[in-house]
């Protein structure tokens, strides 16, 4: 593991309990994200990866139609309350950046905010590994943060960046991926959140 990587799931660990509260729970999602979710799991055939799971709320949504599901995160204390919440799921320790997986393993990958703490230097690294355990065809979606991308800001456990659809669509492009959606809508009211959000699904061609 990196030192970003520890870095990253220290501050995760730090606060984990205080995240599971106010974040930790599907009902606490936006319905808008819901809605994404489900479709695009719904269009995505074989295994899923949650990547970036924490304590694994949307593991378990992706499993709620009875598919195959593997959650990975870096947090020892997100790992810990996903498997005592959902123990009938599957939850890996790893790095994204080298993902515990064979190649072609999974149909579909969501990585929804689990690179807005990676140095943006870092993301096509990523990119390309999330291709390689991916089958010809298989989809990933990413959700962010929209704004300037690569700009940092100062978010509640790490810093993080901002990204935008077109900028993750050259990086995407150069990983071996063919966008097919965007998405964005602006921070609600009533939202953990503060920002605006953004999503891009992508296909490995």
């Amino acid at each position: 593991m990196i030192d970003s990587d520890a870095a990253i799931a220290a501050a995760y660990d730090a606060r984990a309990v205080e995240y599971i509260e106010i974040a930790g729970s599907i009902d606490q999602m936006e319905a808008a994200d819901r809605g994404l979710i489900d479709q695009w799991r719904e269009a995505t055939p074989g295994r899923l990866l949650d990547a970036g799971c924490g304590p694994g709320q949307w593991s378990e949504f992706l499993h709620n139609s009875n598919r195959d599901v593997i959650g990975l995160d870096l947090s020892d204390e997100f790992l810990a309350a996903a498997r005592s919440r959902y123990p009938h799921l599957r939850f890996d320790h790893g790095s994204l950046r080298d993902l515990p997986y064979e190649d072609a393993s999974f149909g579909g990958i969501l990585a929804w905010y689990s690179l807005i703490h990676t140095p943006p230097e870092e993301i096509p690294a990523i990119l390309h590994e999330f291709g390689r355990v991916l089958i010809p065809g298989g989809s990933l979606l990413i959700g962010f943060f929209d704004g300037q991308p690569r700009e940092s800001f100062s978010h509640a456990i790490a810093p993080a960046h901002f990204w935008s659809a077109d900028s993750l669509e050259e990086l995407l492009a150069n990983a071996g991926f063919t966008l097919t959606a965007t998405d964005h809508r602006p921070r609600t009211p009533d939202e953990v959140s503060q920002r605006a959000h953004g999503a891009v699904t992508s296909i490995k061609r």
